[in-house]
């Protein structure tokens, strides 16, 4: 409510009373839109603690409650959209929603609504700094791959615009891989998302080979025995070696990190984000980030530290040893001509003295794991093709009815009746079957069967026929007394037991039976039937 004063008529000039007049006055119109910012902001006065908005922008303590505020905020707004048509300018050192006004805030939006969609516009920088702020903190993303992108995205489009965002957006991106465990080694990382001119020192290769080869006293790569063709050799095996010895380690209650590594108290804490509004809200498991064998992060319950200077002194000689003592028995595996030699008490390491003191080997330990690797890399194998087992055996069956071979004539077939008569019954040229069902016809009560025994030379044709050439080669072998067929079988890229079974299988279908032991020898009732087809 309120008055209206007018003056009551009078007939002196400037004279009168007052006389008041109520109007009822009409409630403005609701701006939605606004009941939602004062939302927003009742978050931030609901739970400020005594550093939020301080002014020490580098106070680690405000920073961190700025940041908590921002996320609670930003997770409420995260999927608001405006269409505001006014554009209000916002300049903010660590901008965020609670230092902005009305107007600034639905420019943001707005903008942001665009930027989501696809559109990217210049935009005042504050702006721009406050939506990587966001997806830093994983707000407004499904996952954090999906931050990443959304990202990647932004930066690369926006700093067309303003290259100011490099500084940051380079670094952020980084901390983005380490912070939120994305896949894959940080090389792998950069080369997918075509980062390379960005980090340019990363090594060729993040497997552990290079990584450690880096910190090596000991230089592999520049020993005569190290190839191009034993390149592959030589990484795997350490590869199999280091394994091994992390083992060896743990067995007896030390941990190989440790022994060649700064320990975790000696590490400067690392802030990921730095430069920005990130609340670390995520829950992070324990692991070890290596970017490079000179930049590790290390997290141990949910808290980060990181070292530049990754390897002790003692670390570099132990891996350096064991470089070059799994060269020594490398050489003697490959049988290289020339020799090295390797010594543990080169290495200066409390906790290696320790283990020797216990009673550990280190050359019988790395020896051992050298020739076991190298026994399992170069054995023969033979690989089946199940999917093929089927077309096999159709195959097999066909050629099976190709070696059906026709009965041959028994023989003449006699018969007499019990009457007096006698009755001849012709059977020449009549299989066995034949004859029989011939007799039980005529009512035969006694029958004398004369029967003509196949030729046992056509048989054993047969099969020296049904053999392939490996095959063959292979029972010459055995009539030959070779001994060592095994290493005729390798040689043709086929398993000793598959082609014994296989001679055996043939042997089995046309005369009745095996025709070798397990030992690939021809057993003496044989030998001479098949001396005669091979002759």
């Amino acid at each position: 409510m309120y008055y209206e004063i007018e003056y009551d008529s009078s007939p002196i000039p400037g004279a009168g009373k007052f006389v008041l007049k109520s109007e009822k006055v009409e409630a403005p119109e609701r701006d939605e839109v606004r009941d939602l910012f004062e939302k927003m902001r009742d978050i931030a006065r609901g739970s400020r603690g005594s550093y939020f908005n301080n002014n020490a922008f580098y106070d680690r303590r405000a920073q961190h409650e700025n940041a908590r505020i921002f996320y609670k905020q930003g997770m409420f707004m995260k999927d608001f959209e405006d269409d505001y048509e006014e554009v209000a300018e916002y300049d903010s050192y660590y901008p965020s929603y609670q230092m902005m006004g009305y107007k600034q805030l639905r420019t943001y939006f707005t903008w942001r609504t665009k930027v989501r969609k696809g559109i990217m516009e210049r935009t005042s920088l504050s702006y721009a700094f406050l939506y990587m702020y966001e997806l830093i903190n994983n707000i407004g993303v499904d996952n954090p791959q999906d931050g990443f992108n959304k990202l990647l995205f932004f930066w690369n489009d926006y700093r067309e615009y303003d290259e100011t965002v490099d500084r940051y957006a380079i670094k952020w991106l980084k901390d983005y891989y380490i912070y939120y465990d994305l896949p894959g080694t940080f090389k792998e990382f950069v080369d997918s998302n075509n980062l390379d001119e960005y980090y340019p020192d990363l090594p060729e290769s993040e497997d552990e080979f290079e990584l450690y080869l880096e910190i090596s006293k000991y230089n592999i790569r520049k020993s005569v025995f190290y190839t191009e063709d034993r390149a592959e050799l030589i990484r795997e095996c350490f590869k199999f070696v280091l394994e091994r010895i992390k083992a060896v380690f743990a067995e007896h209650h030390a941990d190989f990190d440790k022994a060649v590594f700064w320990p975790l108290r000696n590490m400067p804490v690392w802030i990921p984000f730095n430069g920005a509004l990130f609340y670390p809200c995520t829950e992070q498991r324990d692991r070890q980030v290596i970017i490079s064998a000179k930049e590790a992060y290390i997290c141990k319950m949910d808290s980060w530290v990181y070292n530049t200077a990754l390897a002790t002194e003692g670390g570099k000689q132990l891996v350096g040893y064991i470089m070059k003592q799994m060269e020594v028995t490398l050489r003697e595996c490959v049988k290289f001509k020339y020799k090295i030699t390797a010594s543990i008490h080169t290495v200066n390491s409390q906790a290696v003295n320790g283990l020797i003191y216990a009673g550990m080997d280190f050359d019988e330990v790395i020896e051992s794991a050298v020739k076991e690797f190298y026994r399992e890399a170069t054995k023969t194998v033979v690989k089946v093709d199940f999917s093929a087992l089927n077309r096999i055996r159709a195959e097999a069956l066909i050629t099976q009815e190709k070696l059906i071979v026709p009965e041959e004539p028994v023989g003449t077939l006699q018969i007499k009746e019990d009457k007096p008569a006698e009755v001849t019954v012709s059977a020449e040229n009549m299989t066995e079957n034949e004859v029989l069902r011939k007799a039980d016809e005529v009512n035969i009560s006694q029958a004398i069967i004369s029967v003509t025994e196949p030729d046992d030379g056509n048989l054993w044709n047969a099969l020296w026929n049904e053999l392939n050439n490996i095959e063959k080669e292979a029972v010459k072998l055995s009539l030959a007394g070779t001994s060592d067929i095994k290493k005729f079988a390798d040689s043709h890229g086929i398993m000793l037991e598959v082609l014994l079974d296989g001679i055996n299988e043939k042997a089995m279908d046309v005369i009745g039976d095996s025709i070798m032991d397990d030992e690939f020898m021809i057993y003496d009732d044989y030998t001479d039937d098949i001396r005669k087809v091979v002759d």
